[in-house]
C-alpha cells in the first residue's frame, strides 16, 4: 500500500504517526510523511514602511523545526520491510496535502484531527477538515494509537460500498473484528395542526415506517455482513434507531472500537456536498480515529 502520512509536529500528527506505526501495512508497503510549510509575512516596522512582508529569517527557522520533526518520523515509522520517506514542502497545507497525494498514488492519507491551530475547542483542524473535503483518495482521521477493533457504518450508498471494499479488501483489516451497523433514522412528521381524529391515523403510520425502515436496514447490515465473511472477515451485524450520527458514535462507545469506517456521503442530501452530514458529524464527533471513503464516481 501507499500512505501519506500529512505531518505539522504538533502532537495530534505525532498521534497519527503513532496510529501508522501500529498498522500492520502489507510488506512493501511505501509510506511518505509530508510537511508543508505556508509562505510567512510579518509585521513590518513603522521605520520601514509599515505593514507586513516576507521574513527570511522565519521562513528559515520554520524550515528546521519542520525538517528536524519530518526526519524524527520518518526514523520513527522505519522499518525493514517498507519504504519510508518524507519532504517538506511549500505551499498551502491542505492543497499541498491533496495534490501530493495524487502525485504519489496514495492508497490513504493519515491526518491528525487537529493542528497547531489556536482555537483549541476545535475537534478536528482546518487543515484536516479540507483534506478530507478533497483528498483524492480515503482519509484516515487519527485519534487512536492503535487498531483492534473496527465499527462499519453502512446505507447502502455507493460511497458506503466503496468503503465495504476497503474493508474486504485492505490486509490492515485481516483478522480484526468488524461491526457492522446500519441505522434507521425516521423523521417524525410535526403533529401541529393535525386534527385530534387523525392522531391515531398518524401514530400507526409512523409505525409502520418505522418498521419498514428497521426491515431495510436490517437486511442492509445482514447483507454486508454476508459480503464481508465470504471475504474472511471477522463480522457482525446490528440495527439502530435513531439519529443516524449519535447513533453511530454510541455504536463505536458500545463496542470499544478505535475506529470507525464510513462513505463521505449517503443515500440522501445534495450532490454538490463533499461530505455528507453524517460523516461530518461522525468525523467531528468521535473520540475514535474515522477512515472516511469517498464514492469512486465522486469528484
Amino acid at each position: 500500500m501507499r500512505v501519506l502520512l500529512a505531518h505539522d509536529g504538533s502532537g495530534h500528527a505525532a498521534q497519527a504517526a503513532n496510529l501508522v506505526r501500529d498498522i500492520r501495512w502489507p510488506p512493501e508497503s511505501v509510506l511518505r510523511v509530508v510537511s508543508v510549510i505556508e509562505p510567512t509575512m510579518v509585521a513590518m516596522p513603522m521605520g520601514g514602511g509599515g505593514g507586513a512582508g516576507y521574513s527570511p529569517q522565519m521562513e528559515g527557522e520554520l524550515s528546521a523545526y519542520y525538517n528536524e520533526a519530518l526526519a524524527e518520523a520518518v526514523r520513527h515509522l522505519d522499518a525493514p520491510d517498507r519504504t519510508v520517506d518524507g519532504a517538506v514542502l511549500p505551499g498551502r497545507p491542505a492543497t499541498v496535502i491533496s495534490d501530493e497525494a495524487r502525485t504519489f498514488g496514495a492508497d490513504v492519507i493519515v491526518v491528525g484531527s487537529r493542528g497547531h491551530g489556536a482555537i483549541a475547542s476545535l475537534v478536528l483542524g482546518s487543515v484536516s477538515a479540507e483534506v478530507v473535503d478533497h483528498a483524492p483518495c480515503p482519509v484516515l482521521v487519527a485519534r487512536r494509537a492503535s487498531l483492534s477493533r473496527v465499527v462499519f457504518a453502512t446505507d447502502g450508498s455507493p460511497s458506503a460500498a466503496a468503503a465495504e471494499a476497503r474493508l474486504s479488501q485492505w490486509p490492515i483489516f485481516e483478522g480484526l473484528p468488524i461491526h457492522v451497523v446500519s441505522v434507521a433514522d425516521v423523521p417524525h412528521p410535526m403533529r401541529s395542526g393535525i386534527a385530534p381524529t387523525m392522531l391515531a391515523a398518524v401514530a400507526k403510520a409512523d409505525a409502520q415506517d418505522l418498521e419498514a425502515a428497521r426491515e431495510e436496514h436490517r437486511r442492509l447490515a445482514e447483507e454486508c455482513v454476508g459480503r464481508l465473511r465470504e471475504a474472511g472477515c471477522d463480522a457482525e451485524a446490528e440495527v439502530r434507531i435513531g439519529d443516524a450520527p449519535a447513533e453511530i458514535i454510541a455504536a463505536v462507545d458500545a463496542h470499544g472500537a478505535d475506529l470507525v469506517v464510513l462513505g463521505s456521503r449517503g443515500r440522501t442530501g445534495l450532490a454538490r456536498l463533499l461530505l455528507g452530514s453524517v460523516a461530518r458529524n461522525v468525523v467531528h464527533g468521535s473520540g475514535a480515529s474515522v477512515l472516511v471513503v469517498r464514492d469512486p464516481g465522486q469528484s
